[in-house]
């Protein structure tokens, strides 16, 4: 049988500090299961947007959290057992999975932060000429996918303006079939009603995709990088409190080997 059920004179700061453990687990397996919901809905709240990026450390980012999220529900409950049968050893390992969750997540987090200072860059640089260069090229179907949705989920029209698609290489196809704007600027979408880009027909006085695309992406990296802080903070109390659990239960077996002897 194990301490818990055995030992009716065991030391009252081990007793709470156990059940201290068993509420941390529990707020710990609740965490994960919140961090990885997060990174599943960071990769398929519009998830088309990914591929007008130049980088892919947004995605990343949202990967690493759902990781984490599944290590900490698994370690959630392993604490749990290791507390039940207080086995130094278990407990040892539950500390270092800590640990090293918790460096899994500040990862995370500090990614979206870097990545969130340098997002306005990335999108004026990327894209505008993405979406003048590759809508409706061969083999970019991603790409118009994405700037159609884009520009319907969105009420915008070009990267910058509308006037963008005057330049782009869309226009000049065959296909274009005398548009001045893709259909999907378009307020209600029919059949070639990109020919005409009158502010009643298109959305042009609204303002360019850039600056909604990126308010959209820096909501989502600043609960990332919450997320991430948050949970690897609650993380280090738990660490602390494992570290006093094995440490109490160092000094009592240390204490049962000298009343044996």
């Amino acid at each position: 049988m194990s301490r818990f059920h055995k030992d009716p004179q065991e030391d009252w700061l081990t007793v709470c500090l156990k059940y201290l453990l068993f509420m941390f687990n529990f707020l710990f397996w609740v965490g994960g299961t919140a961090v990885m919901a997060v990174g599943i809905w960071t990769l398929t709240d519009k998830s088309d947007y990914l591929s007008l990026l130049a980088s892919s450390t947004f995605a990343v980012s949202a990967y690493i959290l759902i990781l984490a999220g599944v290590l900490v529900m698994v370690t959630g409950f392993l604490g749990c057992c290791a507390v039940v049968r207080e086995q130094r050893s278990c407990l040892s390992v539950y500390f270092s999975c800590l640990l090293l969750i918790f460096l899994i997540e500040l990862v995370a987090g500090v990614l979206a932060y870097v990545y969130y200072q340098r997002l306005s860059d990335e999108l004026k640089q990327h894209l505008s000429r993405t979406m003048t260069e590759n809508y409706r090229q061969p083999g970019k179907e991603p790409v118009t996918l994405a700037v159609d949705s884009l520009q319907q989920d969105f009420k915008c029209c070009g990267s910058n303006s509308s006037s963008d698609w005057l330049f782009s290489a869309y226009t000049a196809l065959p296909d274009a079939e005398g548009r001045v704007v893709p259909d999907s600027c378009c307020k209600t979408v029919t059949l070639h009603c990109g020919r005409r880009d009158h502010p009643s027909n298109i959305y042009k006085v609204e303002g360019g995709c850039i600056t909604k695309l990126e308010r959209f992406l820096s909501d989502h990296l600043l609960i990332i990088g919450a997320v991430g802080v948050g949970v690897a903070c609650l993380q280090l109390v738990g660490a602390l409190l494992t570290a006093c659990f094995i440490y109490l239960l160092y000094k009592e077996e240390e204490e049962d080997f000298s009343s044996v002897e």
